[in-house]
């Protein structure tokens, strides 16, 4: 049988080759420190199984869902923009409903653009917003995000006809791999840009709960104009832990907004009743889990800087996310210092390529592992002697 045309053209998947390399490791009996990964460690709150358990034993759960959600959880979403970003939404059309927001970043340019079309995409990003590329039969451009610019994008780099034929843009902060964040200036510049060349945004805020220092990420829908031109996409695997429960919201500009809900009409049948209730619990519940999953993020990430500075590694501390943008050592790429990392060392990271052109020259790390097992990644990288307190590895 021959295969479609669309399926040879999707780019292969980073994440399962990385997973199935860490995973033969393992399998030999290797003691692995695993820093590749981007699934939080610790379990989802007590009282969102229980919300869930109670929906369970509710047979009204056991039916099909409304094509496009319960309405509780549209009204808990725009409940919780207003009380966390002063965000004013619509909860009947200023909501999507997306079982995990993968989908909704992987099916978004075929609701909003045409074949041929042209988007913007962040590089280094998340490797999966090329899916979308590939099924809705669009061209793409870069963003080179780098580190002279606070890994921000710099729209002035952009050709002007560049700027005419895009006709949508991904961002994402805190963001992945960075751990950049992004503040209110930069969001309105964006829509500004955005408005001045006709190009509707979409910001994947899958990080939004997670900022070092004091600092409160910030909404792109906290920009004066976002909504006119743009949406957020809001999981909830990182804030809540609930990333195997497949569950996030689309929120912001109420056409964007349409067009998810009609694509999905034809894909899906939205999710799972119960869980969507469990989401309803999350959102409306008492944020202390959250606080202190990000509490525990930043001991993770002081420890993990802290050990570097020990072994001679220079390196920036993120402001954000859950993960460590970390620059290779000199004589290496990104790839064969993960294969040396996972090899000799036995940890395991993910090498920088995987995101894109300008991810060369770094890997990523998770803070998804407690401070001992981070410290001690960290101290076999440092025995490897690659490393030493007066080189800076420029």
């Amino acid at each position: 049988m021959k295969l479609s045309k669309k399926l040879k053209q999707l780019p292969p998947q980073f994440f399962a080759s990385l997973v199935q390399k860490t995973g033969d490791a393992i399998a030999q009996g290797r003691d692995v420190i695993n820093l590749g990964q981007g699934n939080p460690d610790q379990p989802t709150p007590l009282h969102i199984v229980k919300a869930l358990q109670e929906a369970v034993e509710n047979p009204t759960t056991h039916k099909y869902s409304p094509f496009r959600g319960i309405s509780e959880l549209k009204e808990a979403a725009a409940n919780f923009y207003k009380r966390e970003y002063n965000v004013d939404i619509d909860p009947l059309t200023e909501v999507a409903i997306l079982s995990g927001t993968k989908i909704g970043l992987v099916e978004l340019p075929m609701a909003v653009l045409n074949p041929g079309d042209w988007m913007l995409l962040p590089d280094p990003g998340y490797p999966d917003y090329l899916s979308g590329v590939v099924l809705a039969d669009v061209q793409l451009e870069t963003l080179p995000l780098i580190a002279e610019n606070n890994f921000l994008p710099d729209y002035g780099a952009l050709s002007e006809e560049s700027k005419k034929r895009a006709k949508l843009m991904y961002l994402n902060y805190p963001n992945n791999p960075t751990g950049a964040i992004a503040d209110l200036n930069f969001f309105n510049d964006t829509v500004a840009f955005a408005k001045e060349n006709e190009i509707a945004i979409c910001h994947d805020f899958a990080y939004g709960a997670v900022g070092f220092d004091g600092v409160k990420p910030v909404s792109y829908l906290q920009a004066k104009g976002a909504k006119d031109v743009g949406i957020e996409m809001y999981t909830m695997s990182k804030t809540f832990n609930m990333a195997g429960w497949r569950i996030g919201f689309a929120i912001g500009n109420s056409q964007i907004i349409d067009a998810i809900n009609v694509i999905q009409d034809h894909m899906f049948v939205s999710l799972f009743p119960a869980v969507q209730h469990a989401a309803v619990a999350a959102l409306n519940g008492n944020q202390e889990c959250v606080t202190t999953f990000v509490n525990n993020y930043e001991k993770r990430r002081n420890a993990l800087i802290s050990a570097c500075n020990r072994i001679g590694w220079k390196v920036e501390a993120p402001r954000g996310s859950f993960f460590a943008w970390l620059n290779v050592p000199k004589g290496y790429t990104s790839q064969n210092f993960a294969d040396k990392l996972l090899s000799e060392a036995d940890v395991a990271v993910a090498p920088g390529i995987g995101f894109g052109e300008f991810g060369e020259g770094y890997i990523r790390v998770g803070l998804l592992v407690d401070e001992h097992r981070l410290e001690e990644a960290i101290e076999r990288i440092g025995r490897l002697g690659i490393f030493n307190k007066d080189m800076t590895n420029e």
